[in-house]
């Protein structure tokens, strides 16, 4: 064959490798989401992948069958078409020993960086920038390849199972998605553009309720408001205009002994309709739902739905009353706190200074994110800022107890009877500060 003969069955060979190359990477980076969304638009390309997908041991077998057998054939053709021409080339300036040598090393160079080139590399790359689009393109002529190489590549599937079993290696794929997987992907839309901040916080949010505790939201024992069954109408008619509440616990006597909660629109019905006295007995006291301390906010949001109810008193172990919660708190755990003056709304305010102030109430989860800190020492064992400075310095703290942690001081402000009220949260001015450990002061 001439020279021009040798390079067209040579690119022939190089174009080949490549679209394998281009169809491997493609197949194994389109993500199963997007084709599911295109499948589900019509396109019957995007479910032959996703079924390739599930079985693709037959078209790996036939690929690398395929560019093995190409780049052998390259090797081959290219260094026999071309080490005589190089041969010739170097004439020019140079003969003497070793030309021949040097001949089959310019060829076999330049083939390999052919291969590399144009056979790997940019395919590869190529397939990356946009896998489904051209996994669905070359799908196709895949699948005739795969009927191609069948006898071959059932014999090397059946002898790399045989190994496979032999060293115990599992073979099943897991399709499992994870949130951490989730939660990269959104922060990359967030990143990219496609999403706004707040757009992602709520998404993280929401997965959030999965693992805290309804502790974590709830109004705390200290600061419920209830009514006793002996309540005055003017005591009631005060707590209402007190607390912009719109539910509120009826104790028999201690807020440990619930017995329902009285909802403000009944009372409101009552002086619509002229009915000037009210008082609370069985007719205007509604059934309570009591829950559990260990259940998480997802859980809390089907009993809700289940129960057709926005209103729970928590309890723990001992049946003792730890909190109130409603589905306002849970939403506001997914979509941040609204209307009402800042200052009473706000868990955490930053100064002048840069540093924080922080109410001991405050969910870990929403200190974290308040500091940008990527986590706490031993999270499970706490679920408030208060929690955490008792869990560090493993004792009630007291005013000017303080801890470190990523490069952060942790001061104790103001303790209200054993309970910490409020931290003063400072960075540290150390170089090495973001590399100290907790320290406990």
């Amino acid at each position: 064959m001439s020279l021009f003969e040798h390079l067209a069955v040579l690119t022939v060979l190089v174009l080949a490798a490549g679209f394998l190359s281009l169809s491997e990477i493609s197949l194994a980076g389109a993500r199963k989401i997007k084709l599911k969304l295109l499948a589900e638009a019509g396109d019957e390309r995007a479910q032959k992948v996703m079924s390739l997908q599930a079985q693709s041991a037959d078209f790996f077998a036939a690929s690398q069958l395929g560019l093995n057998a190409i780049a052998i054939l390259g090797g081959i053709l290219g260094e026999g078409a071309l080490r005589p021409y190089f041969f010739d080339w170097l004439s020019l300036f140079y003969s003497g020993p070793g030309q021949d040598n040097v001949a089959f090393v310019l060829s076999f160079v330049f083939v390999t960086t052919l291969f590399v080139l144009f056979s790997d590399l940019m395919p590869k790359r190529l397939a990356m920038i946009a896998p489904e689009t051209t996994a669905m393109a070359v799908i196709r002529p895949v699948l005739l390849i795969i009927r191609i190489f069948r006898p071959f590549s059932w014999a090397l599937n059946k002898v790399a199972n045989m190994l496979f079993r032999l060293f115990g290696v599992e073979m099943t794929r897991e399709d499992r998605i994870t949130f951490d997987e989730i939660s990269a992907v959104v922060e990359a839309g967030a990143q990219a553009g496609v999403l706004q901040k707040q757009e992602q916080h709520f998404i993280e949010n929401v997965f959030e309720l999965e693992s805290r505790a309804v502790t974590s939201t709830m109004t705390t024992r200290d600061n419920v408001v209830f009514f006793t069954l002996k309540e005055s109408e003017e005591s009631i008619r005060q707590k209402i205009a007190q607390h912009s509440l719109s539910k509120f616990p009826v104790c028999d006597g201690v807020i440990d002994r619930v017995i329902g909660y009285v909802d403000t629109r009944d009372i409101l019905v009552r002086l619509l309709n002229n009915q000037s006295q009210f008082h609370l007995n069985e007719s205007s006291i509604r059934k309570v739902l009591m829950i559990p301390d260990t259940l998480t906010l997802s859980e809390l949001l089907d009993r809700f739905r289940s129960t057709k109810e926005t209103f729970a008193v928590v309890i723990n172990e001992y049946a003792l009353v730890v909190g109130v919660i409603t589905l306002s708190d849970i939403m506001v755990t997914v979509m941040g706190r609204w209307g009402g003056p800042l200052e009473a709304d706000q868990q955490a305010m930053q100064r002048d200074d840069g540093s924080w102030l922080i109410d001991g109430s405050t969910p870990v989860a929403d200190m974290k994110r308040v500091l940008e800190l990527e986590s706490l020492p031993e999270e499970e064992h706490y679920e408030t800022a208060a929690g955490f400075m008792m869990y560090m310095l493993r004792k009630v703290p007291k005013p000017t107890d303080s801890v470190e942690h990523e490069g952060m001081r942790f001061e104790v402000l103001d303790v209200d009877h054993y309970r910490v009220d409020q931290l003063l949260v400072k960075r540290l001015e150390r170089t090495d500060a973001a590399k100290s450990t907790p320290a406990v002061l």
